[in-house]
């Protein structure tokens, strides 16, 4: 269905794609796996008509074709879902699934009752009980990115290109996504699939190719090989999975408590009378790591927010640090005390995408390389390259915007400016969502020596695995509310999603 044959791809001298060959079969589902920074993105992108700039050619139905844009992909029949979201936020549901296709009444008005029909038969296929006219900005990361699913679904394409399409969404819209994959194929589709979860890899694909270091590398069949062999084949080399070690992991009620929070509350932004939390209670100790697990909508993000004092005007409770009560009035305060929150959108809220990666570790600490009300540019420097050694950031110069690093090395980037200002407690809100088995492996090591050093840490995951991988200790939500805390050595899958379930 489709090829790429001998595809390069450079930027600013950096090659991102080298010679890379590979095809995508019809009624097939072919899994494109590799690092971040191995090129599975860019490569997508010239496939789907994001760049027109490339050496090598592209043939689809075996005609070379190339696109000057994305509608030219739409039109011949590719589609992509991006990892990153590609939505208006102030536009509504229909709005942004008809954006630039819509309908008309033969008077050549808008046909709104049309595209709106059509909207709410996408969301219902999709399990997405929400009105079409939602504002886009009004919904969680997991909704909007089931948007960008039904975008691509509105196309009927022929080849559907999905970049980390489960990154954000919960375990009952995966296996929606899935039937609906699964249709396709049956339907004689395409489907080109990326994902760093590689167990869902053998649950959808037939098919995998392996891009490392911007080349192809190998291709075969999912049922002729396994987990770790596929891991190896991603990184040219054996990863050792990090986890907490029994030292620091055992008795964690035997180290004095850091952090505490007392009757947390949070009114909801538009119907005053009701809560999005609902009397939270909970401490973090020194060198503990607490994991908060919830389903979509159990109020987790809000969680952290709130902590952090970005709704103080609608929060009550309070909260201490290191035996100082701190007030929940904005980031500001909660930074001064010691706090940090890495974001669950990190190119929205974490990152300046237009600064390089030098400016953006530096934003938070500001007061320790000005002199004289000027910016010591010695120090800003000294201060990037110590983070990108440390956090092995991926990039050819601190000068390099952060808009053209991997979803990986962002993450790293926005990591390394909370590092920045030596936080006392560190809120991590999906810190490994859209990045690689190896770098989630790099996160999972930073953690465990924040730590060793007594720092506390808070990290909320949709990922079961991951949490009984990192964590000391497990809180569970529901409905806005804690419905359970498990220590790891009571914590199992089945617990953790019974508790999730209860309201």
């Amino acid at each position: 269905m489709l090829v790429a044959d001998h595809v390069t791809k450079r930027f600013a001298g950096v090659t991102a794609l080298d010679a890379v060959c590979l095809s995508f079969e019809a009624g097939q589902v072919t899994a494109v796996i590799g690092e971040n920074g191995a090129g599975k993105s860019t490569l997508m992108k010239i496939l789907s008509g994001v760049y027109a700039e490339y050496e090598g050619q592209i043939r689809y139905k075996g005609q070379p074709v190339r696109f000057a844009s994305i509608r030219d992909a739409q039109a011949c029949g590719i589609s992509i879902i991006h990892q990153e979201l590609n939505l208006i936020p102030y536009l509504t549901i229909t709005e942004n699934i008809f954006l630039g296709r819509e309908l008309t009444t033969r008077w050549g008005t808008l046909d709104q009752k049309a595209m709106r029909q059509r909207t709410r038969q996408l969301l219902d296929e999709l399990k997405l009980p929400l009105d079409p006219d939602t504002i886009v900005a009004d919904l969680k990361v997991g909704q909007q990115q089931v948007v960008e699913i039904a975008k691509a679904l509105l196309e009927e394409s022929e080849v559907i290109i999905m970049d980390e399409p489960t990154s954000a969404i919960t375990e009952s819209e995966v296996a929606v996504l899935f039937r609906i994959i699964n249709e396709l194929r049956q339907q004689g589709k395409a489907i080109v699939y990326i994902s760093h979860k590689l167990d869902e890899l053998f649950v959808i694909a037939d098919r995998y190719v392996v891009l490392r270091d911007g080349r192809s590398i190998e291709s075969g069949a999912m049922q002729a090989i396994n987990h770790d062999s596929l891991i190896h084949k991603m990184v040219g080399r054996e990863v050792q999975l990090i986890r907490r070690s029994s030292s620091l992991s055992a008795a964690p009620n035997g180290r004095q408590p850091l952090f505490s929070a007392d009757s947390i509350c949070l009114t909801h932004p538009f119907r005053s009378e009701e809560l999005q939390l609902k009397s939270l209670s909970f401490t973090v100790r020194h060198g503990e790591v607490v994991g908060i697990f919830g389903l979509m909508g159990a109020g987790r993000t809000e969680l952290l927010e709130t902590l952090f004092g970005l709704h103080p005007q609608r929060t009550q409770g309070t909260i201490w640090l290191g035996g100082q009560q701190v007030p929940i009035r904005n980031p500001a305060t909660a930074i001064q005390a010691g706090m940090a929150l890495v974001p669950e959108d990190r190119k929205r809220d974490g990152l300046v995408l237009g600064m390089d990666v030098q400016e953006n570790i530096s934003l938070t600490a500001l007061e320790h390389i000005e002199r004289g009300g000027l910016l010591n540019n010695a120090k800003e420097t000294t201060l990037a390259r110590k983070y990108m050694a440390d956090l092995r950031i991926k990039t050819p110069s601190e000068k390099q915007l952060t808009r053209n690093l991997s979803g990986g090395n962002q993450q790293k980037v926005v990591l390394s400016k909370w590092l920045a200002t030596n936080p006392r407690l560190l809120m991590l809100d999906e810190p490994t969502r859209g990045i690689d088995i190896n770098a989630k492996n790099e996160i999972y090591k930073l953690i465990e020596l924040l730590a060793a050093d007594g720092v506390g840490v808070i990290v909320v995951s949709s990922e079961i695995p991951e949490l009984l991988t990192i964590a000391d200790r497990i809180l569970v939500m529901s409905e806005g509310r804690l419905t359970a805390e498990l220590p790891i050595a009571d914590a199992t899958e089945d617990a953790i999603l019974k508790a999730a379930l209860s309201t």
